[in-house]
């Protein structure tokens, strides 16, 4: 017996939504489908009707679009994280004049050079360490707007000579013990230069000299002058000191400068140092004694005793050249201190607070302290550029989550063309990083920060401003540096979210280049101890190191 061919349609209805558990534990929501016919298929008489089998009913479209909906949506509600944020004491710039300069600045050494010198020199010290303070500290009848907008000035002239200087080849070829002198810091030439004070020659005389991580030559102003900028102290006169020794032409140290020459008449070896921003010291290279606070003192270090200098070195008596070279100042004292140092850099404007207007740069064995192993990164070398140093960036958190989009191919240093990579600087303030690398970055902070109230039109090379006046704490999203081994940098916000004018205008404090070379600057290492360990062949970024 069989059905006839011209039976009705059977048609099934599927209940209504249904909330059913998932495996993974989450809810899932099973809509209503429309009505599907299915047609029965003649049945033998012998068939047991509850043996009779249905195909499948098939999902509709709009079923299947709302899963698709259903499942987006539970992604993104598991990957929406809250964006971690720290509080920002807003100060604004002050708009008075400045008009005292540091106390570095004054001739009274006693205290500093203090000390049996001979007795210093021969004791077996492992460590060596002397006060740093910012150049900024000594300008008077300047406001700190000025003083920025003169520092954001020079800061790019630096940074396009370091881009130049990375591509090209090298400009300047450059144990147990140790060394310590005093850094300090507040808004006044607007060079973004840190300094020191040694001793220089014997008798001793102060001379304040930038730090810079960026050169190798340790320089000076030498009298007589045939043309030399102002300075704050004394200039410093060979034919007074009894330790100063000439450098022959021949002398293989003569051989290590790139711009080198010789004076035949006197057979002495000459020097000339010029910086991208016109800069430009000039005279005779020779080795003298340097003394350091406490009475330590380093004999036969190799420098420049510049008769002819120009340029943006306001205030400093010469330069003190930290760089990898093989002239620079902790090569040249490797034997006696081993090549580790470390500084820190206090607060840009820390002259609102005395207390805290001091550090230290220290060489030898107590650089390292008690750093551990987990915040060193590897030193990366450049065969095309030996001084400065690389670091393998490898990405930036805000609020907690890695910023997308930014490509290890950026900060990735190119050894047979010498582009590329990422540096540590102590003579540029703003970090600044690939192109591409920054615009991930901000757009990534400025999303996370979308509570501020943004000031249009930026300022100077700062792209991405904020609008806090009147707000004295404001929440602001964590910005955080990843480094290859592990390493990581998290950033005070004071060091990327900076005051620009007295009114309430505060900055994101990194911005983009398109020099090849990406630099971490000043602003965003103060406040950390930054420690350059040569003999391991790595850097360590330690958090309220100052």
């Amino acid at each position: 017996m069989s059905c006839p061919s011209n039976r009705p349609l059977i048609t099934h209805h599927l209940p209504n939504l249904t909330l059913i558990k998932s495996p993974a534990h989450y809810p899932l929501l099973i809509p209503p489908l429309l009505s599907i016919p299915v047609q029965h298929r003649p049945t033998p008489q012998f068939t047991p009707p509850h043996m009779l089998m249905a195909p499948p009913p098939l999902l509709s479209l709009s079923g299947l679009l709302l899963l698709l909906l259903l499942a987006s949506s539970t992604s993104n509600a598991a990957a929406a994280k809250p964006v971690q944020t720290h509080s920002l004491l807003a100060t604004p710039l002050s708009p008075d004049r400045s008009s005292a300069p540091s106390a570095l600045a004054r001739d009274d050494d006693k205290d500093v050079f203090a000390g049996n010198l001979a007795a210093a020199e021969d004791a077996a010290a492992s460590t060596v360490s002397f006060s740093v303070v910012h150049r900024d500290d000594f300008a008077v009848e300047a406001t700190a707007a000025e003083l920025l907008a003169h520092r954001l000035e020079r800061d790019g002239k630096r940074a396009a000579r370091i881009s130049a200087a990375a591509g090209a080849a090298n400009r300047t070829r450059g144990g147990s013990g140790g060394v310590v002198a005093p850094v300090v810091s507040g808004l006044a030439q607007g060079s973004g230069e840190y300094f020191t004070k040694i001793g220089v020659g014997t008798p001793a005389t102060p001379a304040l000299m930038v730090l810079d991580t960026g050169s190798d030559v340790v320089w000076l102003q030498c009298a007589p002058c045939r043309r030399c900028y102002e300075q704050s102290g004394q200039v410093f006169d060979p034919r007074r000191s009894g330790s100063y020794g000439a450098v022959d032409c021949s002398a293989p140290l003569c051989r290590r400068l790139d711009s080198g020459g010789c004076d035949l008449r006197r057979r002495a070896c000459l020097y000339q140092v010029a910086y991208g921003d016109g800069s430009v010291t000039a005279g005779d290279f020779a080795t003298e004694t340097l003394t350091f606070a406490g009475g330590a003192r380093v004999a036969r270090i190799a420098l420049g005793c510049g008769h002819d200098n120009e340029g943006l070195f306001v205030a400093a008596a010469g330069l003190l050249g930290l760089g990898r070279g093989s002239l620079s100042f902790p090569t040249q004292i490797s034997r006696r201190y081993g090549r580790s140092f470390s500084y820190c850099l206090v607060d840009r404007t820390s002259s609102a607070n005395p207390a805290s207007r001091s550090s230290t740069v220290t060489f030898g064995s107590g650089a390292l302290g008690s750093t551990v192993a987990s915040s060193f990164t590897p030193m990366v070398k450049n065969p095309r550029m030996e001084t400065f140093y690389y670091v393998q960036l490898i990405g930036i958190s805000v609020g907690g989550a890695r910023v997308p989009g930014m490509a290890n191919s950026d900060l990735r240093l190119d050894p047979s063309s010498g582009r590329g990579g990422v540096i540590v600087d102590s003579g540029t303030s703003v970090t600044r990083l690939a192109r591409p690398a920054y615009s991930a970055l901000r757009d990534a902070f400025r999303a996370a920060a979308a509570g501020l109230r943004l000031s249009p039109g930026g300022f100077s090379l700062f792209d991405t401003c904020y609008d806090l006046s009147g707000r004295k704490v404001v929440k602001v999203p964590t910005v955080s540096m990843h480094f290859a081994g592990g390493a990581e940098a998290a950033l005070p916000p004071e060091n990327y979210l900076i005051p620009v004018d007295s009114k309430g205008t505060f900055c994101f404090a990194f911005a983009g280049t398109d020099g090849g070379v990406s630099i971490i600057g000043n602003i965003q290492q103060q406040g950390f101890r930054v420690v350059f360990d040569g003999d391991g062949q790595r850097v360590a970024f330690v958090p309220k190191g100052c």
